[in-house]
């Protein structure tokens, strides 16, 4: 359980291009101004980080992150980040120096790759389990790159190296934060080992509170005695009354029906390498949908059916009070980061800061408050 009026991280998610499942692209793939527009938009929104994502076929991450920081003044930075394409000493300094450039704003979302055919698109033949056993690795030399005192060397199944000599260290003592997303039993075991926060999509509650404890079994028998933070992913559908938000809903899926946003949609589907997914992720998505539409509170499933659940694809609707209460139904099982996004990325993101948010964090501070009067009143 997550304690009474704890900070939750909010986490929006950018692109460099004007695009989603409900709209074509508009303008070049790399759109500087929309790029800028959109990352400030999430900072004035009060969203602590943005993620930044990978495939293979999207600008490089680092630099559009050093695009954004140049242009925002707090906006925390995920960089996603895909291990084994460039060694992790390598990346190791990539990230320390993006770290001292933007003041200590990166953190780094490790994702080893659900789907062979995507990977074999940079040239990684290695299967799934062989892909986590590297990770593993990987990460265990990003950590000792970052905080070694001295010449390390290393010689393992994925990577050998001789007197490596860290030049550059994050900004900050304790590292750059290391999130980390999947739902297959290799990702809780190599997530939970190495985690700061462990990513997972939008499923019911019942089934969210498996996964969270699935991952802390792990960390524990990593021998870990503090586990993972837990991220949660949704697309919120906000209208300022229940029966405004359900039709708008429904409009976002007719509209994604109707091939508005096949552009965007193949792309997606070129992510995981057909219409059939192979990772875990998705997979758990589908099953949700096919359960049934309506989840709990305000969990709506036809908009991963209808994607494909290429991603985080499942919605929260309602008014902005239905949907803050949803999200705090997820902190009250433990999670401890909400990233969102929505279906007309850029305005959703403005009314998120508006509505939305605002809601989650007066509430966390009034139970904050009861709590701190509760246990002045017990001593």
């Amino acid at each position: 359980m997550t304690s009474p009026g704890r900070d939750v991280e909010f986490i929006g998610m950018i692109g460099t291009q004007d695009a989603s499942e409900t709209r074509p692209p508009q303008g070049p793939l790399i759109d500087t101004e929309y790029t800028t527009r959109f990352a400030r938009a999430h900072e004035d929104a009060g969203f602590d980080r943005i993620l930044i994502g990978y495939s293979s076929s999207r600008p490089d991450g680092t630099q559009v992150a050093a695009h954004v920081a140049a242009r925002t003044e707090r906006l925390g930075l995920l960089v996603a980040h895909r291990p084994g394409f460039i060694s992790p000493t390598l990346a190791a300094r990539s990230f320390a120096t993006l770290d001292h450039f933007t003041g200590g704003r990166v953190a780094v979302h490790t994702i080893t790759g659900g789907n062979d055919t995507e990977q074999r698109r940079d040239g990684d033949y290695l299967d799934k389990d062989e892909r986590y056993d590297r990770t593993d690795e990987y990460l265990e030399i990003l950590r000792r790159s970052w905080s070694a005192d001295g010449p390390i060397s290393h010689q393992g199944r994925h990577y050998r190296f001789e007197d490596y000599t860290p030049g550059v260290r994050p900004l900050r003592p304790e590292g750059i934060p290391l999130y980390f997303g999947g739902s297959s039993e290799a990702a809780y075991r190599v997530g939970g080992k190495h985690a700061d926060t462990f990513a997972l999509w939008g499923e019911p509650l019942a089934e969210t509170a498996e996964q969270i404890a699935s991952v802390r079994a792990a960390a524990e028998a990593a021998g870990r005695t503090t586990p993972p933070g837990i991220s949660v992913s949704f697309r919120p559908v906000l209208a300022p009354t229940e029966e405004l938000a359900w039709e708008r809903a429904h409009g976002i899926l007719d509209t994604i029906k109707s091939g508005r946003g096949k552009a965007f949609l193949e792309q997606a589907r070129h992510h995981i390498g057909g219409t059939e997914p192979q990772n875990t992720g998705s997979r758990r998505l589908l099953a949700a949908a096919a359960k049934g539409d309506l989840h709990d509170r305000a969990l709506w499933t036809p908009t991963a059916a209808a994607t494909g659940a290429g991603g985080n694809t499942t919605a929260l609707v309602g008014t902005p009070d239905t949907v803050a209460q949803a999200l705090l139904d997820y902190i009250d099982i433990g999670v401890t980061t909400i990233l969102i996004r929505g279906y007309d990325p850029l305005d959703d993101a403005v009314d998120y800061g508006r509505h939305l948010l605002p809601l989650v964090r007066q509430e966390l501070a009034h139970r904050a408050a009861r709590t701190a009067l509760t246990s002045a009143g017990s001593n």
